[in-house]
């Protein structure tokens, strides 16, 4: 019996827009995936509180945006109670062990991800797919996490959900321009 893949796409969703839905159609057909599952996050530990939208305002954001087949909103960490990347993963592959999951983000998350708890245990945990945004591809590929698990990465993307970790690819591929906070300030939100 087939594993079934997928496509963890992690965030705020501060509202969800038309970039998560962009990302999550690329994932279902470069890597090949069953299904993307959107986990909203009941608090990035590394945003503002202030600058955040109600949770259920988010969520239901995200249940708009996300109108496909095989992609699915989850508020699975609120459930659960998890903040850290690392503890959602660790549930998850408990809950699903015959799934086979990868990690979904935009390069402005690769920069980032050094920041983020126990970040080396993250990328040795499942794959990850990274695509290109606002054209950080080639700084963020010399960032300080491309460059630890250089040796890791994958360059055919079908081939990243079979991959045992450590194991990532980079996806240059059609950009989308929406961006939650340009959303939150064209809408006049009080929040930044």
């Amino acid at each position: 019996m087939a594993r079934l893949k997928v496509g963890l796409l992690g965030g705020s969703f501060n509202p969800a827009h038309g970039g998560h839905l962009h990302i999550s159609l690329l994932a279902l057909k470069q890597l090949r995936l069953d299904q993307v599952w959107w986990l909203v996050s009941p608090q990035n530990p590394l945003k503002s509180h202030n600058s955040m939208l109600p949770f259920k305002e988010r969520q239901s954001s995200a249940q708009i945006i996300a109108r496909h087949p095989r992609i699915r909103v989850s508020d699975i960490e609120d459930r659960l109670g998890t903040r850290y990347t690392i503890d959602t993963l660790a549930l998850l592959q408990r809950r699903w062990p015959n799934y086979r999951f990868v990690w979904l983000m935009g390069a402005d998350n690769l920069s980032q991800l050094p920041l983020w708890r126990r970040w080396r245990d993250i990328v040795r945990t499942v794959p990850i797919a990274i695509f290109n945004r606002d054209g950080a591809g080639h700084r963020v590929l010399a960032g300080a996490a491309a460059t630890v698990f250089a040796r890791s990465r994958e360059q055919r993307a079908t081939h990243l959900p079979l991959k045992r970790p450590p194991a990532w690819c980079f996806l240059f591929s059609h950009q989308h321009s929406a961006s939650s906070t340009i959303i939150r300030n064209s809408l006049g939100s009080p929040r930044k």
